[in-house]
């Protein structure tokens, strides 16, 4: 799960209605399946608290990061946020235990191009943990960070999903619970167009959308896309040639257990729909297939556009690059 600084610029300056016509071609993406790991997690010390299998205050060399996104910062460097924990090995059970704080790494450059390229983003230290968010659950999840007015705004779950604010990306302050959501709720994004906010995030094997215009109220959710094929996640929203995408990586439940690469699932489904409240049902409104865990698809300062994946094809975070061409 997940932010894109220049889609938001893209999709306020053109944007123009929830329903569009369908006048135009329909694009869709291909990768070019060359990813760049552009991101590998060093060692650093477990925030906590205690699991099974990790000690609060210990050292871990190996760390997992997942759901993710990146955003560019005043300065023009890019900034990377996403869950993390320490390894845990699959035999020793629940691998995600200990998500309880962001990571944060941070370019040297303020060109994308230049930061695409192997080991770029620097480790920074990680941002919300449980100590500076005493009244929350423990576990933080999927942020995903937007510019509104001077300030930074992020979203992260589980349900209840949640609000923190910073001015500079480096310092946040919690500021409590946004909503709860009956049947739960994760992998929030965020999409912005004319003026009003539009969270999408999963609940069950659906994906639910609301609306703001102050990022602080939040309407009641409608369901926009559901599978009974596959469990959805980390979706987002975009939008590009004058229609609207979801894109939502898969989750089929089949996992031997043995490698941590096959618990983080690479196929992604990219959904077409002039209307955003509508991307029907399984395949009804699916344009194309991408390989990317938890992907992110955002563009750089010349408009061109990639795809991130977590731990897949390589541990870390990985690149590559989309072009957009006609359906055929």
């Amino acid at each position: 799960m997940k932010f894109n600084y220049w889609m938001t610029i893209l999709v306020v300056l053109v944007g123009t209605s929830c329903t569009l016509s369908s006048s135009k071609s329909v694009l869709v993406p291909v990768q070019q399946n060359n990813f760049i790991l552009v991101y590998q997690p060093k060692g650093d010390v477990f925030f906590g608290p205690d699991t099974k299998t990790l000690k609060e205050g210990e050292w871990y060399d190996n760390w997992v990061p997942n759901d993710h996104g990146f955003i560019k910062a005043d300065d023009g460097k890019w900034h990377i946020f996403g869950i993390t924990h320490p390894y845990i090995a699959p035999k020793h059970g629940d691998i995600h235990k200990g998500e309880n704080a962001s990571f944060h790494a941070v370019s040297t450059t303020t060109n994308f191009k230049d930061a695409f390229v192997t080991n770029h983003f620097i480790d920074k230290a990680k941002v919300l943990p449980p100590q500076d968010r005493p009244n929350e659950p423990i576990v933080n999840h999927a942020p995903y960070i937007i510019k509104k007015d001077d300030w930074y705004y992020m979203v992260y779950g589980p349900s209840p999903m949640r609000l923190a604010v910073s001015k500079d990306l480096y310092e946040w302050q919690s500021k409590g619970n946004l909503f709860h959501q009956e049947g739960g709720a994760r992998d929030p994004s965020l999409f912005v167009q004319n003026g009003k906010y539009y969270m999408v995030y999963c609940s069950q094997n659906s994906v639910l959308l609301r609306e703001s215009d102050d990022m602080l109220t939040w309407s009641e959710p409608k369901t926009i896309f559901t599978s009974v094929i596959y469990e959805p996640e980390s979706p987002s929203l975009i939008f590009h040639n004058g229609t609207y995408y979801l894109v939502v990586c898969s989750w089929d439940g089949v996992w031997d257990k043995k490698e941590l690469v096959g618990a983080y699932q690479e196929k992604s489904y990219v959904l077409q729909s002039d209307d955003m409240f509508n991307f029907g049902k399984n395949s009804d409104k699916q344009v194309a297939t991408l390989l990317g865990h938890a992907p992110e698809l955002f563009q750089d300062e010349d408009g061109d556009w990639y795809i991130s994946s977590a731990e897949w094809p390589n541990r870390g975070v990985s690149v590559d690059k989309i072009t957009w061409v006609e359906k055929q």
